[in-house]
């Protein structure tokens, strides 16, 4: 606990010193150079097609700056992600965030089981996900969009957050949301928050 505790710190110490300063003129070449290491798992234009794998297109600029950070200082754990972010610098992080921010998220399929999304609507409104998520379920500075998510990977990041292997930002929160989510309403507030438009 007390790793975890410090590996926080000083992912959070290093994010200060550069205090999300929006990319102004960066060089869009080397953005899209850096950015072109993430498309081989997170799809071209940030837009996933790999199970288990998130959409980056459109997530907010602070919540991509804080998960690199997260990974390259290891309080979150990926065998894809902590190589990849442990070489970026402050300045990448501020581009990537700018970079996939400004893309456009990812459209939601038709929904194919409107029943499981009325479940999975008042599964969010019982776990009052709106009240960080924002009502569109668009995320807001370092909170996640959730609208238009793949359903899979939404599932999966809220069964790390009750089992406690997902850590870091509102890892505290959302520990404390999914702990108390069964299966059942995990598997149907995913799919709602997947088919959301």
């Amino acid at each position: 606990m007390r790793r975890q505790f410090s590996s926080y710190v000083i992912g959070a110490l290093s994010l200060a010193a550069f205090a999300f300063v929006p990319a102004q003129a960066a060089d869009n070449a080397a953005i899209k150079e850096k950015a072109a290491v993430c498309s081989g798992c997170h799809g071209e234009n940030g837009i996933s097609q790999t199970e288990n794998i998130p959409s980056l297109a459109g997530q907010p600029d602070q919540f991509i700056q804080w998960q690199l950070v997260f990974f390259r200082a290891g309080s979150r754990k990926n065998d894809q992600m902590q190589p990849i972010a442990e070489e970026i610098t402050n300045e990448d992080v501020r581009n990537l965030g700018a970079y996939f921010a400004a893309m456009t998220p990812p459209k939601a399929a038709e929904d194919g089981d409107p029943d499981l999304s009325k479940k999975g609507a008042q599964v969010a409104v019982g776990r009052r996900c709106a009240s960080c998520h924002t009502d569109s379920f668009a995320g807001t500075k370092a909170v996640a969009r959730l609208a238009g998510q793949r359903e899979e990977y939404l599932v999966k990041a809220l069964h790390d957050y009750k089992s406690s292997q997902r850590v870091g930002g509102g890892g505290a929160a959302m520990a404390d949301v999914a702990y108390h989510m069964s299966d059942e309403e995990i598997t149907a507030v995913a799919h709602y928050l997947a088919y959301f438009k």
